[in-house]
């Protein structure tokens, strides 16, 4: 592989494939908190048919159609699942199974009905990420990095997720007390002035456009691992807020870069002609850190608990 190759093909994919898994773990931290990680779940399977019905409208993969289009199913979402709940008197959990799913299947329909109609929207793009199709053709060599006219025809998913991260740590920097507080304590929150409804589908909104942002990258399925698996394996490493946070961002972009390296440039670096699904291989990296964590973290990992056990005993 040359430089150039490196510059055209490798870097824009892995570098989509980092910010992708980084901002699915800032906010995943959240949910975790909150013991909300099935919102996610929802949400990203949700937004599928605003995803389907915003590229039909655009006519294109349009970021600011697809965005509304998705943020338009993330709020019916939420109000068909408060609906359910109230009326169907269920738990919230299984409100949410039942109308992510159907929103979910109604999105695949959709998407059949759009390449009927000729629309560039591809199946396994949606539901599995495509970074292998993420390319920078513009680079002839390192000066590229600092063309402006290079620089300008940065990929559109690249940039967006860049945009995203940017904002949502903005958002998140800003707002840090209060979401700490709204995450642990809601009821608290409310009771000192702080509006912890209004912190929830602010999150959920957040939810709604890192999916969209990052469905191209890691698809709308597989993009669930990595709003879970980095910040559960964090919270097994520490009871500190602000350490989970760092810790939940280093593991989602650690699995991001080590998850494309295995399914791509590593095996052509042996020499072998055959790849690995990027997206799914994130996904797996990220669950065996969290399996890793389970097992051997200092304070709530198996292996400790256990051995606390035996010295509780031994005493």
């Amino acid at each position: 592989m040359t430089l150039l190759d490196f510059l055209q093909l490798d870097l824009p994919a892995g570098l989509t494939a980092v910010l992708a898994s980084s901002l699915c773990a800032m906010l995943g931290n959240f949910l975790v908190l909150r013991r909300q990680a099935l919102v996610g779940d929802a949400i990203s399977h949700a937004v599928l048919p605003g995803i389907v019905v915003g590229f039909v409208l655009a006519g294109s993969r349009d970021t600011v159609t697809v965005m509304l289009g998705a943020t338009a199913a993330a709020a019916l979402a939420a109000v068909l699942i408060e609906a359910v709940r109230r009326l169907g008197r269920v738990e919230a959990a299984a409100s949410m199974g039942v109308v992510f799913t159907v929103m979910f299947a109604g999105g695949v329909v959709l998407i059949e009905q759009a390449a009927a109609h000729a629309v560039d929207l591809d199946a396994d793009c949606v539901l599995y990420g495509q970074l292998e199709d993420v390319l920078w053709l513009a680079p002839t060599g390192l000066a590229s990095l600092l063309d402006p006219a290079a620089l300008a025809e940065l990929p559109r998913e690249l940039v967006t997720l860049a945009a995203m991260n940017l904002a949502v740590g903005l958002l998140i920097a800003l707002f840090w007390k209060e979401l700490r507080i709204t995450s642990f304590d809601p009821a608290l929150a409310s009771a000192i002035g702080i509006p912890a409804g209004l912190f929830h589908y602010g999150l959920v909104l957040l939810l709604a456009l890192a999916a969209v942002a990052s469905f191209e990258a890691v698809g709308s399925i597989l993009v669930v691992a990595m709003l879970a698996c980095p910040a559960a394996a964090a919270r097994m490493l520490t009871d500190r807020y602000g350490r989970q946070f760092a810790l939940s961002l280093a593991i989602g972009t650690g699995s991001g870069l080590l998850g494309y390296t295995l399914a791509g440039p590593l095996l052509l670096l042996l020499g072998m002609d055959w790849s690995l699904n990027a997206a799914g291989m994130i996904a797996v990296v990220a669950g065996a850190v969290l399996v890793l964590a389970v097992l051997f973290g200092p304070h709530h990992g198996v292996l400790a608990k256990r051995r606390a056990r035996r010295m509780a005993g031994a005493v």
